[in-house]
């Protein structure tokens, strides 16, 4: 499964069968590093309305069949980018982590909700605490995007192996909403409270080991490719520095296995970034 795409729904269920999908979540890192330690995007950016309707009737049938007669649940899929096959890899029958950030990116308040659908309240009689008119069974949609991303602390942890695996290091995250991916992830980046204004062009050194590069310098081919190959912490900044040393989206795709959308927005926000290089030149 490493390599493949990750997903997940947060889904709520009343005593009657009414069932809803609060948030679909997306994981900018592919399978083999936790989600907890993933950027993750707010709605699904990368599947088609007929690949999500599958997978929304695929989380309504894993939490009947689990049994959870009311409150809510986070399920994750994985597909394979390649045949579409899709399978379910975890199914937490309670409010989890990411049924916090769902809340924050909807404004539904799952937890809430769950504590009065597990007195006997329906979906359908409990007012929607946004809109104020429609009730909670109705689906949250948003037109914005959420983007969250994990805040590590190797540097305290020195003897830590900062490698990401299926087992998870971060400390805590951030979240940012902007109106597009692109200003998400660099509000989110920014927010992260590392020195760093986005994904670079701040004028702020680089330092890997025990060497230090300068913000405009170009980096080693060598030490990109470590850098993407392996998660990382700062694999996301890796992927600016991949694109300026001249590296295709395709080649960035390769080492990292991150879904080309995420990569090709990427490359937009490295390409404006050397206009302004140039215009301030």
């Amino acid at each position: 499964l490493l390599g493949w795409k990750e997903f997940e729904m947060e889904v709520m269920r009343d005593k009657a069968d009414n069932c809803v999908i609060i948030c679909s979540i997306e994981n900018f890192d592919p399978m083999g590093v936790h989600t907890g330690d993933s950027i993750t995007v707010a709605p699904i950016q990368t599947l088609t309305d007929k690949e999500y309707q599958i997978m929304r009737d695929a989380s309504f049938a894993v939490i009947r069949a689990v049994g959870v007669e009311t409150g809510g649940s986070n399920i994750q899929f994985s597909v394979d980018p390649a045949t579409g096959r899709m399978i379910v890899i975890e199914m937490n029958p309670r409010v989890s982590r990411s049924s916090a950030l769902a809340s924050k990116a909807t404004g539904f308040p799952i937890a809430k909700i769950a504590a009065k659908l597990a007195v006997g309240y329906l979906l359908d009689e409990i007012r929607n605490d946004i809109t104020r008119e429609t009730p909670a069974s109705f689906e949250p949609t948003i037109d914005y995007v959420v983007t969250k991303v994990p805040r590590f602390a190797f540097e305290k942890f020195p003897q830590a192996d900062a490698t990401l695996t299926t087992q998870m290091k971060s400390v805590g995250e951030a979240m940012a909403i902007g109106r597009t991916f692109k200003e998400s992830l660099q509000k989110c980046l920014r927010s992260l409270e590392i020195g760093r204004s986005g994904l670079g062009g701040d004028g702020k050194p680089w330092r890997i080991g025990n060497d230090v590069y300068g913000d405009r310098d170009i980096l080693p081919r060598d030490v990109i490719t470590r850098k993407l190959t392996v998660p990382n912490a700062e694999r996301v900044f890796f992927v600016r520095h991949a694109y300026r040393a001249g590296m295709s989206p395709q080649e960035v795709h390769n080492l990292t296995k991150i879904d080309p959308w995420f990569l090709a927005q990427m490359k937009e926000i490295v390409d404006f970034e050397e206009v302004l290089a140039s215009s301030a030149n």
